[in-house]
Order: C-alpha cells, then structure tokens, then sequence
C-alpha cells in the first residue's frame, strides 16, 4: 500500500537513505501477512490424541522504497516468543541491467528463489544452502538471457551462538551434548542462469558456488567450506520441473578430538548436527491448475543427502513433500503432507541430517499454513 501523511511517522525512519517526497515513481510501500499453522506429527501420541495442534506462526512486516536510483527492501517477522529480521538491504540500481544490494540479502545458490514448492521447503533448507540469508554485499547483473550473482558476506544476520535467524547458519555452543566453537565467516558467491524460452517452454539452468571461512574460537584457526551446484528449472502449461545436484564440505579447526565428521547448525528456532560433507540431490514436480477464485498447485518435493564422511555408520537422510497451494486473492494456504527419514524436523528419534540413523525409518506429518496478505 502507499504511504499516506498520516503514515509520515513510518517513512521518517528512513529518511537518512531516502529524502522522500511526493513524486509518483518514488515513495516506501508497505505490506506483509498474518498466518496460522495447523500441524500433526503421526508420531507423537499426545499430537494424535488431540488431532493436531493449530497455532499462531507468523507476522510479517515488508517494506519496499525507492527514491530515483536508490532503494531499500526489508521484511521483519514476528513469531511466537521470537522477533527477527528475514532480509533488510539498500540497494543502487546502477543501470537497467545492474543492482548493488549492501546488508542481509539473499545468498546467491542453488535454484533461484526456491528449490522447493512446500512451505516446508527442500532438504538443501536444512543446511543452509536455500533460501538463505547473511550480510554482504551482492551484485546482480542481468545480459540478455544470462543473469551474474556476485556475493560476499562477512557473516550470518546474528550471533552464531543464536538459532533465531531465518536460515541455518553454522552454530556457536552446544548440540546434542556436543559444545561446538565455530562461525561462519567471509563467504563469496557465485551464480549463473541462463534462461531459454521458445513458446510455452521456459528453462532457466546455471550453477552457483560458494566458498567462506569456518573460525574456531577454541583453536583460533580458520576452517574452510564450499559448496557447488548444477540446476534446472522448467516450466510448460503449468507444468514445473525442478532438479538440483550439489556437494558441499565443512572443514572446521575444532580441538583435538572432536569428531569432524559432523557440524553444528542452529537457524529457525532450533539446533541440530549434520554431516560435514555429503551430496544432496533434489526433485521436484508441479502443476499449476486455473480456477475462478485464483490457482491451485499440487506438488511433489523429494530431496536425499548421502554423506561423504570417514564414519561409515553415518547414514542417508530423506524428505519427500507431498501437497497443494492455493491461492485466492490475498489468501494463500499451503497444506503438506511431510514424510522423512533420519530427517531433522520430520523424524521423532532423528534430529539431526546424515548421522547414523536412531529411529526406526520413515516418518510422517502433516502442516497446513494459512496465510493472509496485505
């Protein structure tokens, strides 16, 4: 929505980047969404007893400005018993084919926008190479079909001893009885997508890189990590395909014996172990249906991770998502259905990616989020 005099007050605290004024092409819009979330876990009891549990999840605050060349973009979310930042960023749009974006913007890797259709997103999620955001500064520069994402982040959006943030991010304290010392720090990204169309066929394909720094405050050495990434995303009379192959390592300095075979990663509320290398592959297949009130879109999302790693006990991690969006004006639901297997969030007895497997195989639930948007 536009900003009126008598939201003044809200502009006023971006004065220092924007003098803003009344020129039609300028101006802060404002938007966001409230949303509720049902859920049910087929392996908790007391869940099941009850039928579930439908609870408050999110508020969303967006704000988008412009003023000539310059602009600003950021969303806060409010949660239950948590606040935080999602992205906030200004940005100078240079030319029609160049943007400079400096502060937490999203990482350039793996699919653009999603490698995933479910509100529960894509294994690559859970490691923090989806939908992720740090600190930084990115160009984005488009030539032709071809679009160039440069990044370099310093470190994540919050402390690493912290779970809050948005994305996982590498995590400082303890895990599973593990007390884990390292951060994640000077990070650079690469992504290139070349995008073809011909009729109804689009196919945007590309790769992405991404190379940082892992910092032991125990040891006081820097660690290495990377990640790389091959991606395909086509769509035909609504049909969607999605595929994405990558191989990422956590080669951290930790003290003398510890296991190096596994990392600590904290980020949406929780903290978890993974394994410290391995290769995810994702699959992912939609259908995008035309109603009178808006859309329907049935997917699938299956994801598995295979660890890399000296320990020959560590096992395969799996997630398929099953479900539909529909969307009908200002109203978006999303409802999954959620099966795992030596899955974080998803498995009862497996919290954690890749390690040895402590539950007994595959897990389900099921989550609906209702959204409203403004």
């Amino acid at each position: 929505m536009r900003l009126t005099k008598s939201a003044l007050v809200i502009s006023a605290l971006f004065s220092s980047m924007f003098a803003m004024n009344a020129a039609a092409e300028d101006g802060m819009n404002i938007g966001g969404s409230v949303r509720v979330n049902y859920g049910l876990r087929f392996y908790d009891d007391q869940q099941k007893d009850k039928g579930g549990d439908f609870n408050f999840d999110v508020l969303t605050l967006k704000f988008d400005g412009t003023h000539g060349k310059w602009g600003l973009s950021s969303e806060y979310r409010f949660a239950s018993g948590k606040h935080f930042i999602k992205w906030g960023y200004g940005y100078y749009q240079m030319n029609d084919d160049l943007q400079i974006q400096l502060g937490v913007n999203k990482t350039p890797f793996g699919n653009p926008g999603f490698i995933s259709n479910s509100w529960w997103f894509g294994l690559p999620y859970y490691l923090g190479f989806e939908d992720d955001f740090d600190v930084g500064a990115k160009a984005v520069h488009h030539s032709g079909d071809l679009t160039t994402e440069f990044g370099f982040y310093k470190n994540g959006e919050y402390n690493s001893g912290d779970n809050k943030a948005y994305a996982p991010d590498i995590y400082n304290g303890v895990v599973n009885g593990t007390e884990y010392n390292n951060q994640e720090t000077n990070q650079l990204n690469l992504r290139q997508v070349y995008k073809h169309s011909s009729g109804e066929l689009t196919v945007k394909a590309g790769y992405s890189l991404e190379y940082g720094q892992i910092y032991n405050t125990k040891t006081e050495k820097n660690g290495d990590r990377y990640a790389v990434a091959l991606h395909m995303d086509a769509s035909y009379q609504g049909w969607n395909l999605q595929l994405q192959a990558m191989q990422y390592e956590f080669d951290a300095e930790n003290p003398e014996g510890m296991d190096n075979n596994k990392i600590g990663l904290g980020g949406a509320g929780w903290q978890y172990e993974v394994a410290s290398k391995a290769q995810i592959y994702s699959f992912n297949i939609a259908k995008t249906i035309p109603t009178s009130f808006g859309s329907i879109k049935f997917y699938n999302d299956f994801g598995m991770l295979t660890p890399d790693t000296d320990d020959s006990s560590f096992d395969d991690s799996f997630q398929n998502v099953t479900g539909a969006a529909i969307s009908a004006g200002p109203v978006y639901i999303m409802a999954d259905f959620i099966q795992g297997k030596n899955m974080t969030f998803s498995t009862k007895m497996d919290d954690h990616v890749g390690l040895p497997q402590a539950g007994d195989g595959w897990d389900q639930r099921i989550n609906i989020n209702f959204g409203y948007y403004f």
